[in-house]
């Protein structure tokens, strides 16, 4: 088979992966024989619901009471596993506390945030929000006028707090890289300060209303210090704590209340909206389309679901959105947890009387933000830096287009990386301050490796950061007397993993003037977060877009070739670097997976346990990533989880905030917390965050392994996992090998046809259309 050159067809970003894995690779006698799927294997049960946080691809058993919701909350915020906190012996000598780059981002977000906002009010901006009216129009201005500090959030408040609070932007998820100027070991962000007063008044009132006191602290941290207050008026108001259902929020309202409330309560019918959105935003979606909503409500019994639209948009709950010429392509696939969504649609009448598209306030603001930076990027002219060398090919293509406009895209697989690098070699012998900024640390160790591959080895220090690193001021040039970055020109690679709260942060941060290249592989999974930036700046043709022709290579580029444009074609693999291990369920998929891991990997290959990774569509299930970790570290790293679950030597992956998968070590634990070696790099995670901070790794999902890459990769495929499977995630999870990948299967055809059959699943953005340049009527 002849390989294909990747990304000359955008594929649509796909949804996060939802069900529990089971399954694993055989030895190295296996036949070297195509992922085709003719092995039989016995089915093993549908596949398990979407996680409550499938944007960070943290998939949670599904919760059936409340109890159970208060043990799950912190997974379902943070993308955590089951382990407890680290119990830790006495320290020796305590670390001293060093700002972590999450605060140092946080913290640089304000001081820069008013300062661009200045200078884009003083410059003739270019005109966003026009599709927002009415409240939501009001709403965008007074945020606006909030951030820039032009007026105080008091001046708006009016009323009691609206029925589902907003939620703040989240910091963008950091790598952890040491704080400038100490030595210390960088720690993890602390949780947000709550008085202790507010969690008693909270476990008050969830004790009267029969909900357990475990979730006290969650409530009083998404509730604020008013948590008590706002509880006794509004029950509903549960339901702003991640892994709290709606018949559970509505038992402990029947408890609060009594007779007084019923299911067409204004207060219920809005925080009901509200949980619809954020829903939706965990499947990557930020707007959803009217009927849908109305749809879901109609299925938790709201008598009237436009009327119920209606006063959510009233008080602020959400925002009414009127581009919505796709909204018939509004989220449709809803996991265990949303099969109230699927209830019947509103008549006619009422679809006419609602808006096209509601959408939260945060990812509204963020898509307008964003698609005003980069028509800023398009509009302004670049300056004129001289004559670029251009290298042959599609490197040069990529070089004539940055040398004459403020933003291109670029789109190519792994091997294409090398573009970008020569790109970034031509723009430093012109002077220019040029960065690479890439998802992980792996890719950040990958570029620098194609700059050396092109002779930029004396590239100047810190070209190539990551991009939670940049936004903090850790990594790269830092930021200039406005507040902006201090760079030329800023080449983002693994852009499909760029979600726009974090995209909007990035271009508000770049000065006028600079050069943006958005590069990746549109085949690969979506982003953790909402959104669907790379794709949409694809879609609106915004800006000129070069598509590598440079093919990965040998027998895995072939393969996974071939699965972007939805053919599993056998390949020729005459050093086993593809190898096919079936199994018949999943008890023999996990022997199978640490036979090859241990065993079989090392001894054919020479790749060390180390540098093999599990990868499986979900945590739950008998060879999810749960059951896998615990057979590898049986095997692996036998010990008895002395620091809250974890020993020394545990493989690990940590999650400063969610969305973002750190790979790891443990090193120990004291009364601090849990000691980490990521990459190089110390980190102190204090033991109240570890539960919800770090998880095992040897095993991960597709989603924790996107922007990384391994010498031998096996997959695991079990037979509850086939309804999870797609075109994306076969391709991002094959693609993650680089010697040799081993594919444990028992899915049997389903393999074939979710690569041949299953696209990607489509995410309701308003981005492409907002980029889109608005027509100009003649003059009569």
């Amino acid at each position: 088979m002849t390989a294909h050159p990747r990304g000359e067809t955008p594929v649509p970003e796909a949804d996060p992966e939802t069900a529990p894995a089971a399954g694993t690779p055989d030895d190295d006698t296996a036949a070297a024989v195509p992922p085709t799927g003719a092995e039989a294997s016995e089915a093993e049960g549908e596949a398990a619901s979407a996680s409550a946080e499938p944007t960070d691809a943290e998939a949670t058993d599904a919760e059936g009471t409340i109890t159970e919701a208060a043990e799950a909350a912190a997974a379902d915020a943070a993308a955590s596993d089951d382990e407890a906190p680290a119990s830790a012996p006495a320290a020796d000598t305590p670390a001293v506390p060093v700002l972590s780059e999450a605060e140092a981002e946080l913290a640089a977000q304000r001081e820069f945030r008013a300062k661009i906002e200045k200078r884009k009010a003083e410059k003739a901006a270019i005109t966003a929000g026009t599709k927002l009216s009415g409240r939501a129009a009001d709403l965008l201005a007074a945020v606006k006028a909030v951030e820039s500090g032009a007026r105080p959030a008091a001046a708006f408040v009016t009323a009691p707090a609206p029925a589902t609070p907003a939620a703040a932007a989240p910091a963008v998820a950091p790598a952890p890289v040491p704080a400038q100027g100490t030595n210390a070991p960088p720690t993890a962000p602390p949780p947000a300060a709550v008085a202790p007063e507010t969690v008693e008044d909270v476990r008050g009132v969830l004790t009267a209303g029969g909900a357990p006191e475990a979730l006290a602290a969650g409530v009083a941290k998404a509730l604020g210090e008013q948590a008590g207050r706002l509880l006794r008026a509004d029950p509903w108001q549960l339901l702003a704590v991640p892994g709290v259902r709606p018949e559970q929020a509505d038992g402990f309202a029947r408890a609060l209340l009594g007779g007084e409330c019923g299911p067409g309560d204004g207060r219920r019918t809005a925080a009901l909206v509200g949980w619809l959105l954020e829903r939706a935003a965990l499947q990557g979606h930020t707007a959803v389309a009217t009927e849908q909503v109305c749809a879901a409500l109609a299925g938790h019994a709201v008598p009237d679901p436009a009327g119920a639209v209606a006063g959510a948009v009233a008080e602020g709950v959400a925002l009414s959105l009127q581009d919505g010429a796709e909204s018939e392509e509004a989220y449709t696939e809803e996991d265990e947890d949303e099969e109230a969504v699927q209830g019947g649609a509103p008549d006619a009448e009422e679809s006419r009387a609602a808006p096209a598209l509601l959408g939260l306030d945060r990812y509204a603001m963020a898509e307008e933000s964003l698609a005003e930076g980069l028509a800023r990027l398009v509009g302004s002219p670049v300056p004129d830096a001289g004559e670029w060398p251009t290298p042959p090919g599609s490197a040069g293509e990529l070089v004539r287009a940055v040398a004459g406009h403020g933003l291109v895209a670029h789109t190519g697989g792994e091997a294409a990386r090398a573009e970008p690098a020569a790109l970034l070699a031509a723009a430093h012998r012109l002077g220019l301050r040029a960065y690479a900024a890439t998802h992980s640390a792996d890719g950040r160790t990958r570029v620098a490796e194609a700059l050396g591959a092109v002779g930029e080895g004396d590239a100047p220090g810190g070209a190539v950061v990551t991009l939670a690193g940049l936004l903090s001021g850790a990594e790269g040039p830092g930021r200039d007397a406005d507040g902006a970055l201090d760079l030329d020109l800023l080449v983002v690679l693994d852009a499909p993993q760029l979600d726009v709260e974090t995209g909007a942060v990035l271009v508000e941060a770049l000065p006028d003037g600079a050069r943006l290249v958005l590069s990746g592989d549109p085949g690969v999974l979506a982003s953790a977060g909402a959104g669907q930036v790379f794709v949409d700046v694809l879609t609106a043709r915004a800006c000129p877009q070069v598509a590598s022709r440079t093919p990965d290579p040998g027998p895995i580029g072939e393969l996974v070739s071939g699965i972007g444009i939805g053919e599993l074609h056998q390949v020729d693999a005459p050093g086993k670097e593809v190898v096919i291990v079936p199994v018949r369920d999943a008890g023999e998929a996990v022997h199978r997976t640490v036979q090859l891991v241990a065993d079989s990997v090392p001894r054919a290959f020479g790749v060390p346990s180390g540098d093999t990774q599990v990868i499986t569509p979900g945590h739950g299930g008998s060879a999810g990533t749960r059951a896998l970790n615990a057979a590898l570290k049986q095997r692996l790293n036998p010990g008895p989880g002395r620091f809250g679950g974890f020993d020394a030597g545990d493989r690990i992956a940590y999650v400063p905030v969610p969305g973002r998968t750190v790979p790891g070590t443990v090193l120990g634990a004291d009364a601090q917390g849990l000691r980490l070696d990521c990459a190089g790099t110390p980190v102190l995670v204090p033991k109240e965050q570890v539960e919800t901070a770090v998880r095992h790794a040897w095993a991960l999902t597709a989603h924790q392994a996107a922007g990384m890459r391994w010498p031998a990769v096996v997959v695991v495929l079990p037979g509850d996992a086939a309804a999870a499977l797609d075109r994306p995630w076969v391709y991002t999870a094959f693609g993650r090998a680089v010697q040799h990948l081993s594919v444990v299967h028992g899915v049997d055809q389903a393999l074939p046809k979710a690569v041949a059959e299953v696209p990607a699943k489509r995410r309701t953005t308003r981005l492409a259309e907002l980029l889109r340049p608005v027509p100009v009527e003649a003059p009569a």
